[in-house]
């Protein structure tokens, strides 16, 4: 094996880390915190034109002040359907419309509420934390491997499991600062 193969295990290790990131990123941003953001309505599905389609696709999102969203419905007759889809989702919002726009006041959120909250995003970081780990395991199997297969030296492979290591904690340090930014946002209050 060359440098070149101990290369691409590492770049192949660094987009599964990168993707856990991405993906754990994506999870905090659907929990809601006190202040309004389109993002906390990525998950729901909106029943229109005979299909599930995101909201993002069937309506125009903004937040014109701190604790409302507004959905402008690109078809005003899809206005029931976008309501009926907030109101089926987890989030715990009361949407109501005024014949052209469904309004998304976000409610005041309870100590109870925030804790509850603060619970499931340590769940997501710690998911994201584990995949980086899967991946770090994967690695190093697969240096342990090219060892016995002779495929590389004992140098090269205890400079790949520190350098498989170094990328694990860079990883799994980054998914503790979205958490720790999270939990900031959602108990400062």
């Amino acid at each position: 094996m060359d440098s070149n193969d101990l290369k691409s295990l590492m770049a192949e290790l660094t987009r599964k880390m990168e993707t856990a990131i991405e993906h754990t990123r994506r999870e905090l941003a659907g929990v809601r915190t006190g202040r309004a953001s389109v993002n906390i309505l990525d998950g729901v599905q909106v029943e229109a034109y005979g299909a599930k389609m995101p909201l993002n696709q069937v309506a125009s999102l903004s937040v014109p002040e701190p604790t409302l969203i507004v959905a402008q419905p690109f078809d005003p007759t899809q206005l029931a359907a976008i309501e009926k889809a907030i109101r089926a989702s987890d989030l715990g919002l009361n949407p109501g419309n005024d014949g052209k726009v469904v309004r998304i006041p976000l409610p005041t959120l309870t100590d109870e509420r925030r804790k509850e909250l603060s619970r499931h995003v340590h769940k997501l970081a710690e998911e994201g934390r584990n995949t980086v780990r899967q991946a770090r395991r994967e690695a190093n199997d697969r240096l342990k491997k090219l060892l016995k297969d002779h495929t590389i030296s004992e140098d090269d492979e205890r400079k790949g499991l520190d350098e498989v290591q170094r990328l694990t904690d860079h990883h799994v340090k980054t998914i503790d600062d979205l958490q720790k930014k999270k939990d900031d946002e959602l108990l400062s209050h």
